[in-house]
């Protein structure tokens, strides 16, 4: 069952969730509630056949601040919590970047602003960003006195390189979209009055797709960033196999044939 609170929002439309983190006050900035929904949401929607792909975004002016430094400053004033404690905490919540790199099934963070610290890193986990014009991003670690979370070093690095990567997070410079678009930060940056209308689209094609054949393709993507060529070979033959025996595939080599576009039924 889906954990109650109005910190996350879901939506359904034509095959593709929206998450809209709704905390538009703190700028969307991670609480308990809010991680605790993503934990028990992410690995659900991977499961559900009738999801095509997911969209992570935020309510108001941002897309997320990371966390929230005005309850870490009440924290840190209260109760002391133990070394064990608060590493098994921010551990459990971080497995929402790993949902949203791993599951089978395309994901896109929408970022309609400001995007920082762990909003920044889920941002990052995400197959796909689109950026309004108007965004600003930053790691935003370093001026805080963390070393950072979410695995945003993990993505950062993989999209722009190690010394880059370096640093953005050693000095913590906020950058714009344009910028963040020239690095490969970001796949697209649009009018901020046609970010939801051009995300949309794109979330729909991709959950009109062939679905099992773009959760391999997935899969032999994240294999690339750390296995060797000989295993990315057997998986490729062992994949393409497989999706060889699906019905999209059957419907598409038809529909070749017939010199039409083709209708995907995810199986």
């Amino acid at each position: 069952m889906p954990v109650e609170t109005t910190d996350v929002i879901e939506t359904r439309e034509e095959g593709v969730v929206v998450l809209t983190l709704n905390r538009p006050d703190r700028i969307n900035a991670l609480s308990r509630p809010m991680t605790a929904y993503l934990g028990e949401a992410l690995p659900r929607l991977a499961a559900d056949r009738d999801v095509g792909c997911v969209v992570l975004t935020g309510a108001g002016r941002g897309f997320c601040a990371g966390g929230d430094v005005k309850a870490m400053n009440e924290r840190n004033a209260g109760e002391p919590e133990t070394f064990e404690s608060r590493m098994h905490n921010l551990r459990a919540g971080m497995e929402a970047s790993r949902w949203l790199h791993e599951m089978p099934k395309p994901t896109i963070a929408m970022i309609n602003g400001a995007a920082a610290g762990a909003g920044l890193s889920m941002a990052l986990a995400c197959d796909l960003r689109t950026c309004a014009a108007s965004a600003r991003l930053t790691t935003a670690f370093a001026k805080v006195g963390y070393s950072g979370d979410y695995g945003g070093t993990y993505f950062l690095s993989k999209l722009v390189g190690t010394a880059k990567a370096r640093e953005l997070y050693y000095l913590a410079d906020v950058i714009g979209a344009e910028d963040a678009g020239r690095l490969g930060i970001v796949n697209r940056v649009i009018a901020d009055d046609k970010l939801k209308a051009e995300t949309m689209e794109l979330a729909k094609r991709l959950a009109n797709g062939p679905r099992v054949a773009l959760g391999y393709m997935k899969k032999t993507f994240n294999a690339a960033e750390s296995h060797g060529l000989a295993e990315c070979f057997d998986m490729e033959a062992m994949f393409q196999s497989r999706t060889g025996q699906t019905e999209d595939h059957k419907e598409a080599a038809r529909a070749f044939v017939e010199k039409r576009a083709p209708v995907f039924k995810g199986r």
